[in-house]
């Protein structure tokens, strides 16, 4: 060792060039070389994570880097120069070296660490520097990155749900008292609401649905596990509901039935933990809602989906024992009701069997169906009543009153077609009335009350062209006739109808003749295909063409009496 020299008491010596060296400058430049390969092959599943971890990991790592260089390019310059050095045992040459060295490696490791094994989730000390990094990556919406961090979020599901205001379940969120709209609200808190209602971007929705739908389900399974139903996910739930039934590549697709899908057909394990839990999906409210303005472009695979899912909710509903009117399903039920709204455009066409409307009709049949099974799991409530008075409207009906609307809507847009005969039958008996009310279909307790309740919805309606003709009830009237016929027969295979045929019968023999003298518009609108009327006779009649085994036509008739005075059809007083 060169000899010391002292200054004011302080020693000093000169460094020896040819002392060992295992951390200098090059080897500071071959370890940075690697670490910036690292950093530049990383994708932005890494990126995303650096740059969300609770400490300004980048900004450190930087520093660090750029001070370690500094540090060793020094180190390197004065051992080659022998510039003088403190004499001391605590930091020698070789510790020098360890701890720069040291120093490097620990910032190599925390970026390893945030970046490969333990990823960042969201929290309290990097609650905002998450939501602006997530904001950019939403903002700018790539395709290919947004699937990335979708299937991030994932980590942070039940943190952004357990931080996140509950609004509770019927969301009275501005109904506030003084102290709490001055009381703020928690950064972490704040920022969990506002990435809940970030992610619900159409376009985070479809790469969640597209590509990372364990997303989804971790946010969901975080609500019924927290029971925060309140949180703001409307928007997301409902685009994420609406972009899985747009991709039929999506969860709702494969989580199908057993025998179609498999263990995930049996377990539907995102199905259940979105729409199992009937009180989550009430207190969201929009998880059932579709978009206004593609679910009238939804086909029938698409509408069997929607269906499907609005059974796992009803069947929730119905387990807790009708606690309450659902919001949610009744808007559900109109949905339903009305994706065969379009069936007059199956008038004067022959082929229909393969056609989209007739397999959507096979769809909503089929729910109906479905849905009157799960509602016999369970004993008609005493509080559900056959008849509901029209003063006690909308708060006294039920669920069982809500199926039966379905039913009677759907046999109004089915009695939109009415020609030619084959496709009128087709469509009016085979696909909708034989289904329901032939053969002991739903003749379980819940079915006998819905088809009740059908019953009396029908009669009501032709019934009320007594006071005023119009097109609806004509179209119901000859939907009755042309599916139960004109003549009673003693066969029990449609002894659930015998009554109201008794009766549209009767009603029919005493008004028709009046109202086609008071409208005959409104009185041929009551005739399909193969029905006319004899004005001559006074009847209707049925004819049966000569087709396939049949060698000559067959008639019906139905006699009509004539029609009363207008004295004596209102009345004298």
């Amino acid at each position: 060792m060169a000899p010391e020299q002292c200054i004011w008491g302080i020693c000093f010596y000169q460094l020896d060039g040819n002392e060992q060296k295992f951390f200098g400058f090059s080897e500071f430049l071959a370890s940075l070389a690697l670490m910036v390969l690292a950093w530049t092959i990383a994708d932005v599943r890494y990126r995303f994570r650096i740059r969300s971890a609770p400490i300004p990991l980048q900004g450190i790592t930087f520093t660090v880097v750029s001070a370690v260089g500094v540090l060793t390019l020094l180190t390197d310059l004065w051992r080659a120069e022998q510039w003088y050095v403190p004499v001391g045992n605590f930091l020698t040459p070789s510790i020098w070296q360890a701890l720069l060295g040291s120093l490097f490696l620990l910032t190599f490791l925390t970026w390893a660490w945030f970046a490969f094994i333990r990823p960042p989730i969201y929290g309290n000390h990097n609650a905002k520097r998450f939501a602006e990094i997530l904001y950019r990556y939403v903002l700018k919406g790539s395709p290919i990155e947004l699937a990335v961090i979708a299937d991030e979020l994932a980590y942070s599901a039940q943190s952004l749900v357990q931080h996140a205001t509950d609004r509770g379940r019927h969301k009275q969120y501005w109904n506030k008292t003084e102290g709490q709209e001055k009381q703020k609200r928690p950064d972490v808190e704040g920022y969990a609401n506002d990435i809940l209602l970030l992610i619900a971007d159409r376009r985070m929705c479809r790469a969640i649905v597209d590509s990372s739908p364990g997303t989804a389900l971790a946010v969901f399974r975080a609500m019924a596990e927290t029971k925060k139903y309140g949180v703001q996910v409307e928007t997301f739930a409902r685009n994420i509901v609406n972009e899985a039934i747009r991709n039929k590549d999506s969860f709702l697709f494969h989580e199908a039935e057993g025998y179609e899908s498999g263990l995930i057909g049996y377990h539907k394990p995102l199905s259940q933990a979105m729409f199992s839990n009937y009180y989550m999906v009430e207190s969201i409210g929009t998880i059932l809602d579709p978009d206004i303005h593609s679910y009238r472009k939804w086909d029938a695979e698409q509408w069997e989906a929607y269906c499907r899912v609005v059974l796992i909710t009803l069947r929730s509903y119905v387990k807790d024992g009708f606690g309450e009117h659902s919001y949610v399903l009744y808007r559900a039920k109109g949905n339903i009701e009305n994706a065969v709204s379009d069936l007059y455009t199956l008038n004067e066409l022959t082929n229909t069997w393969d056609s989209d409307i007739s397999r959507r009709l096979n769809v909503v049949v089929d729910f109906i169906q479905d849905a009157v099974k799960i509602l016999d799991e369970r004993d008609v409530p005493s509080y559900v009543h056959r008849r509901v008075k029209e003063k006690h409207g909308y708060p006294h009906k039920t669920f069982y009153d809500h199926i039966a609307s379905i039913i009677f809507e759907v046999i109004f847009h089915v009695s939109a077609v009415n020609s030619p005969l084959w496709t009128c039958w087709s469509i009016q008996h085979n696909s909708v009335w034989r289904k329901l009310f032939n053969f002991d279909c739903l003749d379980g307790p819940a079915g006998r009350m819905v088809k009740f309740k059908v019953r009396r919805l029908l009669y009501d309606e032709i019934a009320d062209m007594k006071k005023f003709p119009n097109f609806k009830g004509a179209k119901i009237l000859g939907f009755c006739l042309n599916v139960m016929g004109l003549t009673i027969c003693n066969d029990d295979y449609d002894k659930d109808s015998k009554a109201l045929q008794k009766a549209v019968l009767a009603w029919t023999k005493k008004n028709f003749v009046w109202l086609h003298d008071y409208n005959p518009r409104v009185a041929d609108a009551c005739l399909v295909a193969g029905m006319s009327y004899d004005a001559d006779n006074q009847c209707l009649v049925r004819t049966s063409p000569a087709d396939g085994l049949r060698r000559e036509p067959s008639y019906v008739y139905f006699d009509l009496n004539p029609a009363l005075s207008e004295s004596n059809s209102h009345g004298e007083m």
